[in-house]
């Protein structure tokens, strides 16, 4: 799971994908990720909570790879997220651990991050299986909203206020949403045809299961 090279002609040229990371990542799907974008001409950056470190090391969930991460999520303010064309929670524990806050008071790094890139409607915001997890406690932000999570997580959007839809994909404006890793493919896909048609407004759904 090595650097992947831009392609500098590709639509996508110049433009950032930021891809949240934490142990017991799915390897299949990041993988996918960083080869796709980056044939697209994006440039994936993978973005945790460094607590201090210049990076760290991350292991996945089925074959135990490893990926390193210096990119720090807690850097992103306004502008630096403004950089960015794409924000991505991707599948497995990512969402669960990033919730974690040493303070239960406190509001997590990157669930803070979260709440400023939905205040930017021009950043694309998507969540792969499990990861609405990491808004669970800042609902409002996905209140009212069609969404489509992992069948195990169905009943927890729902609590959350969001409009839950049994489909493998659902696009709401800024908000892509799929159902489970497998489903990798298809919010990629997506998010590149939001970012090279940005004037696309309103809500699409994937075939069901």
């Amino acid at each position: 799971m090595g650097h992947v090279q831009p392609l500098p002609t590709g639509r996508l040229a110049g433009k950032q994908i930021g891809i949240l990371l934490e142990s017991d990542f799915v390897e299949e799907e990041i993988a996918y990720y960083q080869r796709r974008f980056a044939e697209e001409g994006a440039h994936p950056r993978l973005l945790t909570r460094l607590w201090g470190q210049p990076q760290l090391t991350f292991t996945g969930h089925e074959h135990q790879g490893s990926l390193q991460v210096d990119g720090d999520l807690e850097a992103l303010d306004y502008h630096e997220l403004l950089q960015y064309s794409a924000l991505i929670v991707p599948s497995g524990m990512v969402a669960d651990r990033l919730r974690f806050s040493e303070d239960v008071e406190q509001v997590p790094p990157a669930l803070e991050l979260l709440r400023r890139a939905f205040r930017i409607p021009s950043l694309i915001k998507a969540f792969s299986c499990h990861g609405l997890q990491l808004l669970s406690a800042a609902p409002e932000l996905i209140r009212d909203r069609p969404v489509a999570c992992h069948n195990n997580l169905a009943a927890d959007v729902r609590n959350m206020g969001a409009v839950y839809l049994n489909q493998d994909l659902v696009v709401d404006r800024d908000l892509i949403t799929s159902r489970t890793a497998d489903h990798c493919h298809l919010l990629a896909r997506t998010v590149i045809e939001r970012l090279t048609q940005p004037s696309k407004t309103g809500h699409t759904t994937g075939a069901a299961a």
